[in-house]
């Protein structure tokens, strides 16, 4: 009696690179990394980016900023997330956050986005999902970083609408009493006096 023959599958093969492979966008613009964030144990800044999708209205109106600034001051501080400075777009919002460590970022981002997701939702008489994909968040770890970041969130305007000055859907705009509700008081080194020296040093190569 012959021994039985075990024939070939043709099994999918899942590991190494290859030609099509990865997540595909869901529009003209690459979708956030899902990889693991770079690991922190101290308070630490980053530059965050929040877009949302297609079918949301425009968040550089009356009734979407109010909402916003709503769950700005309703977050503020909770699970050691920080926000010091942001500017809203007509599709995405920039954050300049300061967290505890890795959990804290995390944490603090997923409660943010989950208010104003809700937020808008209630205001669009919808439900569903409002964010076009995960944040993107980068970590800020020298005086320069922090204050091109600093200058880059609250100039965002000028990349995408006419006109300079002070955009007024951004934290540069806020009266103090607005101020103190939505933004919190950074704790780490490079928010409170690192950002400040860098300053000096471009203001120094400016005069040369």
């Amino acid at each position: 009696m012959m021994a039985a023959r075990q024939l070939p599958l043709p099994l999918p093969q899942h590991g190494g690179r290859r030609k099509g492979a990865g997540r595909k966008p869901k529009g003209p613009r690459s979708l956030v990394s899902h990889k693991p964030r770079a690991p922190f144990e101290k308070p630490l800044p980053a530059h965050v980016t929040l877009r949302v999708g297609e079918h949301v209205w425009n968040l550089r109106s009356g009734r979407s900023y109010r909402r916003l600034k709503g769950c700005l001051a309703a977050a503020a501080g909770r699970f050691g997330l920080r926000v010091i400075a942001f500017s809203i777009q007509g599709n995405h919002l920039h954050l300049i956050v300061e967290a505890n460590d890795t959990e804290a970022l995390s944490r603090g981002m997923q409660g943010l986005c989950i208010r104003m997701a809700k937020a808008l939702n209630a205001m669009m008489r919808r439900s569903g999902r409002v964010f076009a994909d995960h944040y993107h968040s980068r970590l800020l770890r020298s005086p320069s970083e922090m204050v091109s970041a600093i200058a880059y969130v609250l100039n965002n305007h000028r990349h995408h609408h006419e006109g300079g000055g002070v955009d007024r859907y951004s934290s540069a705009a806020l009266d103090d009493a607005e101020r103190a509700k939505l933004l919190s008081r950074p704790v780490g080194w490079l928010l409170r006096v690192g950002w400040r020296r860098a300053k000096r040093l471009d203001l120094r190569r400016t005069k040369a």
